[in-house]
């Protein structure tokens, strides 16, 4: 229980947890469409593309309990016994979340809460928006001699503020890739944090709004100017926030690159 899963769909009595990518539905899995074709239950998050949800069999029950920042429509307690008591029903549930069920998706508490019921799950994994929205707007989280770490960090918590557990201080020295989910309304706090802890004004930042999907759009900034210019832009949401140098673009990195090679090896 709990493996990634083995079959082709969901059985009777059992719910899986799928993540639905960043929004373009060409970037949901194989496993994640046949599920959808499968199910008898949905219980969809607040999808930045909805276009998945015509992959759901005609017949099957679909029902929105999606949230955004610290608003929900349905209470997490109600989602957990919406999906256990459709299981004991013997219905066929998917539990489709935005991205990947196990990255700030609330699906470890989901999964616990099935275990802790006797309801089978199984998990199937979804494209992050923290990979696919920085690839999107052609930035690297890694890359070779400018950044070797990533860190993917939440821009609220539970309550919807800045979460007190995260040492911003050791995030400013590491020299890693900031990939900051849900953080434009904290993207203030955020700024003063890194920038005290050291972080040069000049860092690069990309915001990028409604990644893979039509609308996209990529705000590039610097840390010390980011908030004024997400405001003056009007950022719409979801968004997520590049810091880093990796955020100047590959073109920018791809110039550096040339400029630290030997002048011999560019000549070749």
């Amino acid at each position: 229980m709990g493996y990634l899963a083995a079959t082709d769909a969901p059985r009777p009595g059992e719910v899986w947890l799928v993540g639905a990518g960043p929004g373009d539905p060409d970037l949901l899995t194989l496993r994640a469409a046949t599920a959808l074709r499968q199910a008898d239950l949905v219980l969809h998050d607040a999808l930045p593309g909805r276009d998945v949800l015509r992959l759901v069999r005609p017949g099957a029950t679909i029902i929105a309990v999606g949230k955004r920042k610290a608003v929900q429509a349905t209470p997490q307690a109600s989602i957990i016994s919406r999906m256990i008591a459709g299981a004991r029903a013997g219905q066929r549930v998917v539990r489709l979340k935005g991205g990947d069920p196990f990255l700030f998706g609330r699906g470890g508490e989901e999964a616990i809460a099935l275990t802790a019921a006797g309801i089978p799950w199984r998990i199937v994994p979804g494209v992050t928006a923290g990979t696919a929205a920085p690839a999107a707007a052609g930035i690297p989280v890694t890359h070779r001699g400018v950044a070797s770490a990533v860190t993917f960090v939440t821009g609220h918590d539970e309550t919807g503020r800045l979460p007190e557990s995260v040492d911003w201080d050791a995030l400013a020295r590491s020299g890693a890739t900031l990939v900051a989910f849900m953080a434009l309304t904290a993207l203030d706090e955020i700024a003063v944090r890194l920038l005290a802890a050291g972080m040069s004004p000049g860092t690069p930042v990309a915001i990028v709004s409604h990644a893979s999907m039509p609308s996209e759009t990529t705000l590039t900034t610097t840390l010390g100017a980011c908030t004024l210019a997400a405001r003056r832009a009007g950022v719409p949401t979801p968004a997520l926030v590049v810091i880093g140098q990796v955020a100047a673009g590959v073109g920018v990195l791809g110039a550096a690159a040339v400029a630290r090679a030997p002048r011999d090896a560019v000549a070749r």
